[in-house]
């Protein structure tokens, strides 16, 4: 990380920023080349493991890829407050941030399944569903297991805090 003064380190405000983020965006590579996807997610965080979920149709391009190169990447951002200055180089975006990286498998399993679109309607809607066995075989899950990740945060210049 090259700007250590934007780092957020304490596990509890990286998971904050993960709670208040709605869109993850999957980065892929097929044979050299990037391809990256916004897609909803839900996630959990247990014993310090973070993994997430994200689920589309039962075909598709990134499922293609994935089973080619199971090695993913992947963003999130909220908070984006665009903010100006007095010259160019002043001008700005506030925002927090995660990123990392991990590898994607396919969910085959129905229990998990059920378990990841859970997540992933909790974390979307911040309510209860639960899905049965018919619902989940129409749509394919993937599993990011989260081998690394850092968070930023950067803020307001001071002078625009006390506008806001």
């Amino acid at each position: 990380m090259t700007r250590r003064e934007r780092e957020v380190t304490d596990i509890n405000d990286i998971l904050q920023i993960i709670n208040e983020t709605n869109i993850l965006h999957l980065g892929l590579s097929d044979e050299g080349w990037p391809y990256v996807v916004p897609m909803n997610y839900g996630y959990e965080y247990v014993d310090g493991k973070l993994t997430f979920y994200l689920h589309g149709a039962t075909k598709g391009y990134k499922f293609d890829v994935l089973e080619k190169n199971p090695k993913v990447s992947f963003a999130l951002e909220t908070d984006m407050i665009p903010f100006e200055g007095k010259v160019a180089c002043q001008y700005g975006m506030a925002y927090r941030s995660v990123m990392g990286r991990g590898y994607g498998t396919l969910v085959a399993d129905v229990e998990e399944k059920e378990k990841a679109l859970s997540l992933l309607m909790k974390q979307q809607t911040g309510k209860d569903f639960t899905f049965d066995e018919k619902l989940v075989s129409i749509v394919n899950v993937i599993r990011i297991d989260v081998k690394e990740f850092t968070a930023k945060e950067r803020k307001l210049p001071a002078a625009m805090q006390q506008d806001s």
